[in-house]
């Protein structure tokens, strides 16, 4: 069936004619038919992320590699954006806070932002992977501790939501009562629940950090992001670190949990046939956690893909659409598994991918080595996504297992947190537990 138009007919809640809707429970529910759908305009759409805020969305494999590489005609400074500065965007609108300019290496261009991305990436470098993969057992080993004798788990929220947030607060040298508001402010952020007051506590938390670390350098990415030779200043510090923290917690949860989702739903997983690094690639290509994002301003009028553009309007990536389309098709198996564009790619490519990808491995393979009957408690096609444009995320992921007692050693989870503390040490009582969950898990660990 087709329209007037000659397009076929367009998925539930999108219309006919005009801007495709990238909000609502059909497009969180669907959104392949909606990528499919926008196709048909050719290699960009002409989308709304949420009401009254318009961008063009690039869905071609091509396209998107021409523009992430064209940083002379694609700036990344939302200070460009037209709607928003004529007042067309209402900046309390739900989507504003992902684009907004922000003085860090997201959002600079030209000498800035080699500045500002040289010093990530140099700190980002000297994180050690073998002492971050005994990182990862051992909070890992704490998250399963607290819901392996129950039987039962939301591995969404009680774990793959929770593990990057407790991995960055160590990584980042937090002590307890900062990492704890840390936390909170980032799945504030994300969550949209008392974002205001979350974006406030972040910010703060942050700034504590880095004035901490200027009198106390420890080993830590914040004292070597502040001994870099780029000098940053308190105000930059700030900007770099709640970018790392937040853009790297959010995409991590999604990966983790999206992953999960595909071994425990896919016979080829969970049957032993495929390894966690192959579900982790194929959720790269198929259902990237970040879906749509890499906002981008064109510096003057131009004709892109076959469509005028004018300066300062939103450009965004569909890293969904693009690693799907159909041009790739006959080709996709002889690419390189780093040929996707889940990670971006560019100047502005993600920074810290390898350990991402170490971290998501090593959680997913702990969590099936400690409770190796885990499966699905509701039919994958039953599971809700959470709303908004630019996150691929699920809303829970509950799951059921064989309960697992952990107070005593021979019963507790093996082949989990292998270099961690003798199981004979006492673990603190709900009395001890004072604070939030940074400081629970630093009690635990540190008895």
């Amino acid at each position: 069936m087709s329209t007037d138009s000659g397009f076929p007919s367009p998925p539930p809640g999108c219309p006919a004619h005009g801007r495709v809707p990238m909000y609502g429970p059909e497009f969180q529910a669907d959104p392949d038919a909606y990528y499919a759908w926008m196709r048909n305009y050719g290699p960009t759409a002409p989308v709304e992320l949420a009401p009254g805020v318009n961008a063009t969305l690039v869905t071609d494999y091509t396209a998107a590699l021409q523009l992430l590489q064209d940083p002379d005609t694609f700036r990344k400074d939302s200070r460009r954006w037209r709607a928003l500065n004529e007042g067309k965007v209402s900046p309390n609108s739900p989507v504003v806070p992902l684009l907004a300019y922000r003085p860090n290496c997201m959002f600079t261009d030209g000498a800035e932002h080699l500045r500002l991305r040289q010093a990530v990436t140099d700190t980002m470098a000297r994180v050690d992977s073998y002492q971050l993969g005994r990182n990862v057992d051992r909070i890992s080993r704490y998250l399963i501790e607290q819901f392996s004798s129950r039987g039962s788990v939301d591995l969404l929220n009680d774990y793959a939501k929770l593990l990057p947030l407790f991995v960055f607060s160590e990584l980042f040298g937090c002590p307890a009562d900062i990492g704890d508001r840390v936390i909170f402010g980032i799945n504030g952020i994300f969550d949209g629940i008392n974002a205001e007051k979350a974006n406030e506590v972040l910010g703060q938390s942050v700034a504590e950090l880095v004035a901490l670390r200027r009198a106390k350098p420890g080993d830590d990415v914040t004292s070597w992001l502040m001994q870099h030779p780029a000098n940053l200043d308190d105000e930059e510090m700030v900007h770099q670190l709640v970018l790392l923290l937040g853009a790297g917690a959010e995409p991590l949860r999604n990966l983790i949990g999206n992953s999960l989702c595909l071994i425990l739903s896919d016979d080829r997983f969970s049957g032993g046939g495929l390894l966690v690094e192959d579900a982790i690639d194929e959720v790269l290509w198929n259902n990237p956690p970040m879906s749509n994002y890499a906002p981008h301003y064109p510096v003057a009028d131009i004709e892109f893909a076959g469509r005028r553009i004018d300066a300062g309007e939103l450009v965004l990536v569909s890293f969904a659409a693009a690693n799907t389309d159909p041009a790739l098709s006959e080709s996709r198996q002889m690419l390189s598994k780093r040929a996707h564009l889940a990670w971006s790619t560019g100047p502005h490519g993600c920074p810290a991918k390898d350990p991402a990808q170490l971290i998501t491995i090593s959680a997913i393979e702990n969590l099936l080595n400690a409770l190796p009957d885990i499966e699905l408690a509701v039919p994958a096609d039953s599971l809700t996504w959470r709303p908004g444009p630019f996150n691929r995320a699920l809303a829970a992921l509950p799951a059921r297992f064989s309960p697992v007692r952990t107070d005593k050693g021979p019963q507790r989870p093996q082949g989990v947190g292998q270099q961690a503390a003798p199981d004979n040490h006492p673990r603190p009582s709900a009395k001890q537990e004072k604070g939030g969950l940074w400081s629970s898990f630093l009690a635990w660990w540190k008895v």
